[in-house]
């Protein structure tokens, strides 16, 4: 069955243009005008992906990305955030809050279709979830999208929970900047290796005592602990 696509946009004008070239792209496309709508849309039935204005008329994209990254239901779903607004602050704090990819107005379709495709072949199926991961105090369960230490859950951003996750499957191994910087964001997306820095500073301040678990491995990148 083709992949279902919700474009949430007050601009009735783009949405057409968007729903048509995704549809044409063999998409299933539903669209809202509001935000609010759009997570009753969510809420009733999960979309494989949703395309995000940052500027609609109820609630900002940033905090309606917010609340989905909240939801256990809702929080693995990828986001595109599309927005008229270049400056890198907003394209920074849509990442930090769990946006997967980010996509400034004006837009070619074609280009719009080529990032839903892109960030749709990262996103894991649900046959490959992985188990919960386990170390000491600290427990990681990815098909829940839920991190507990000690026994209490602790509130991680799309990003910081990818970023634990992705060193906790491999501990022992040192992994680059750039290594993570590809498979956390993708190798498309525009931000820098500082990125990672503040991510994980952030993540180990969440995690508290277990934040120790993850270690830094000077001028290469980093590593969970065995």
């Amino acid at each position: 069955m083709a992949e279902r696509i919700l474009v949430i946009d007050d601009e009735p004008d783009l949405l057409e243009l968007v729903r048509v070239n995704l549809h044409q792209a063999g998409y299933r496309v539903e669209t809202a005008e509001s935000g609010r709508r759009g997570l009753e849309q969510m809420r009733r039935s999960k979309p494989d992906l949703v395309i995000l204005d940052l500027m609609l008329p109820d609630i900002s994209g940033t905090e309606l990305c917010r609340q989905v990254r909240a939801d256990g239901e809702l929080a693995r779903t990828p986001i595109i955030m599309l927005t008229a607004k270049a400056d890198e602050v907003d394209r920074v704090v849509g990442f930090e809050l769990g946006a997967d990819d980010y996509v400034t107005k004006p837009f070619s379709p074609r280009e719009l279709t080529l990032r839903v495709a892109a960030v749709l072949r990262r996103k894991p199926t649900r046959a490959g979830a992985a188990a919960k991961l386990e170390h000491g105090a600290l427990s990681l369960d990815p098909e829940r999208h839920r991190c507990f230490v000690a026994g209490a859950e602790v509130q991680l951003t799309a990003k910081e929970f990818d970023l634990l996750e992705r060193l906790m499957t491999r501990p022992g191994r040192v992994m680059t900047r750039d290594f993570l910087l590809e498979h956390v964001w993708g190798a498309d997306i525009s931000v820098t290796a500082r990125t990672i820095d503040t991510h994980l500073k952030r993540l180990r301040e969440k995690l508290g005592p277990a934040g120790d678990l993850i270690e830094t491995v000077r001028g290469v990148g980093y590593r969970f602990a065995e």
